[in-house]
């Protein structure tokens, strides 16, 4: 691992050392190689943008008075609900994303919470691609918090990527905010480059070149790579890999065995830096919106006009994105009486839950959506213990890409053109004055319900 020194602590560019200073002054570069690596000095492909407790780092800046003190961001002032983020002073006494509110003020009785304000922090997601791009174009923005940019010619000898990575660093606190703390990771790859950024926070800047890469991987856990949660740590120790002395020994047609896709395949070649584009290979193969409703929302009647809407967030989100869905999935978390001893929810509510799902023809049209939701709605469970509904979750699945996308017989007709269009046209006023101007009428009752809220992995020109 090759670390950059303290961010607080490094140089201004104009007192770079002599051999980089044509990456910001000269107007004619110097006569060298395009990529003058060597092996001293190994080349790298790409810089990665990590933002450190974003939502809670925006608000410091935003109020004074918050900075120095722990804070939590939560979607509703509710013991019941979650921090979406949190502040490092606030991870300092155990509270971190997840953590239910009534847990976060148990562990940390100073805990401050602020009500998300998701267009600041798309206002602030901007102003930050505008200061990196600044520096270097940036190739990718892959959440609200988070950014690839690939390196080319000069840019890519280690001790250039690095002094660029403390120009980016140092560039968004200048031009954005003092308190915002970023964390960047340099590698050969972009997968590793996502890794490194997570390997010293806050206020990092790592770098594995390949030289280091194999010593430096097996420092960490399974869990410290992007793509390994629990279950899939859970599968990977039951055939037998628990460290990544483990991972690294598979050969690569074992590592496609074990994940039972090619991701096991990509895996095991990023996991030795080898570079290649993922632009044509990757893409959402899910997406899902879920809200907690109020005490005044839990009746069947208003349960639906909230499902209907997260619906009609993720098919605006699904054509935004050029996709297709072959799946659509309902959850419903019912609340109890807590007499009744059943599962406590991680929301702390005593809950029965229910899930349904329903395989499709590739779509992306409302109506054909609307539709396949209504008939799993009519599918949950009936009974005086299932009329108290207090979450609703809807999922879109299987998801294709235009490029993917399999015709059917009645893509041609006349019809579907004229509502692809409607949709669109209905689409784009949705993008500019809000996400309700045209929505259908069964949404009324939830019109100010489920609001916007801004997932890390997001597009946020949705919002």
């Amino acid at each position: 691992m090759v670390t950059g020194p303290n961010p607080a602590l490094a140089p201004l560019p104009e007192e770079w050392p002599e051999e980089l200073q044509y990456l910001e002054q000269a107007a004619v570069p110097p006569p060298l190689e395009p990529d003058s690596c060597s092996d001293s000095d190994p080349c790298l492909n790409w810089l990665f943008v990590d933002l450190n407790s974003y939502f809670a780092s925006v608000e410091q800046e935003v109020r004074p008075e918050l900075r120095g003190r722990p804070v939590g961001v939560v979607p509703m002032m509710a013991d019941t609900t979650c921090c979406i983020a949190a502040s490092y002073e606030a991870k300092a006494h155990g509270v971190k994303t997840g953590t239910i509110v009534a847990d976060a003020k148990r562990k940390c009785p100073g805990l401050v919470l602020v009500e998300a304000r998701h267009e600041i922090y798309v206002d602030y997601h901007h102003r930050i691609v505008e200061a990196v791009e600044s520096c270097l174009p940036v190739t990718a923005v892959l959440s609200i918090d988070e950014m690839a940019c690939r390196l080319m010619g000069r840019e890519r000898p280690l001790l250039a990527a690095l002094e660029l990575g403390r120009k980016v660093k140092a560039t968004i606190q200048e031009k954005v905010g003092s308190t915002l703390r970023s964390s960047v990771g340099l590698a050969t790859n972009r997968y590793l480059a996502k890794v490194a950024s997570d390997m010293e926070k806050p206020d990092g800047l790592v770098a594995l070149p390949l030289d280091i890469l194999p010593e430096a991987l097996r420092q960490l856990a399974l869990r410290d790579l992007p793509g390994i949660g629990a279950r899939t740590e859970k599968r990977l120790n039951g055939q037998g890999i628990r460290t990544m002395e483990d991972l690294l020994a598979l050969d690569c047609e074992k590592a496609g065995e074990l994940w039972g896709s090619v991701w096991g395949e990509r895996l095991w070649h990023w996991l030795r830096g080898e570079d290649f584009d993922m632009a044509e290979t990757e893409h959402l193969k899910s997406l899902s919106h879920q809200h907690v409703l109020a005490p005044e929302m839990r009746t069947t009647e208003k349960a639906w006009a909230v499902a209907h809407k997260l619906l009609h967030k993720a098919a605006m989100r699904l054509r935004s994105g050029g996709l297709w869905a072959s799946g659509i999935g309902l959850v419903v978390g019912f609340a109890v009486p807590r007499s009744q001893n059943t599962p406590v929810s991680r929301f702390g509510v005593p809950t029965r839950g229910w899930r349904g799902e329903l395989r499709l023809s590739e779509c992306q049209d409302n109506p054909t959506l609307i539709a396949a939701l209504l008939r799993l709605w009519n599918q949950r469970p009936a009974g005086l213990e299932y009329d108290q509904p207090y979450f609703i979750g809807v999922y879109l699945n299987g998801l294709v890409p235009d490029r993917l996308h399999s015709l059917n017989l009645f893509d041609a007709v006349d019809g579907a053109k004229s509502r692809a269009r409607l949709l669109a046209a209905m689409d784009a006023l949705n993008h500019k004055y809000g996400m309700s101007t045209l929505a259908p009428a069964t949404m009324l009752t939830a019109y100010k319900a489920a609001p916007t809220r801004i997932a890390f992995h997001s597009i946020p020109e949705l919002f």
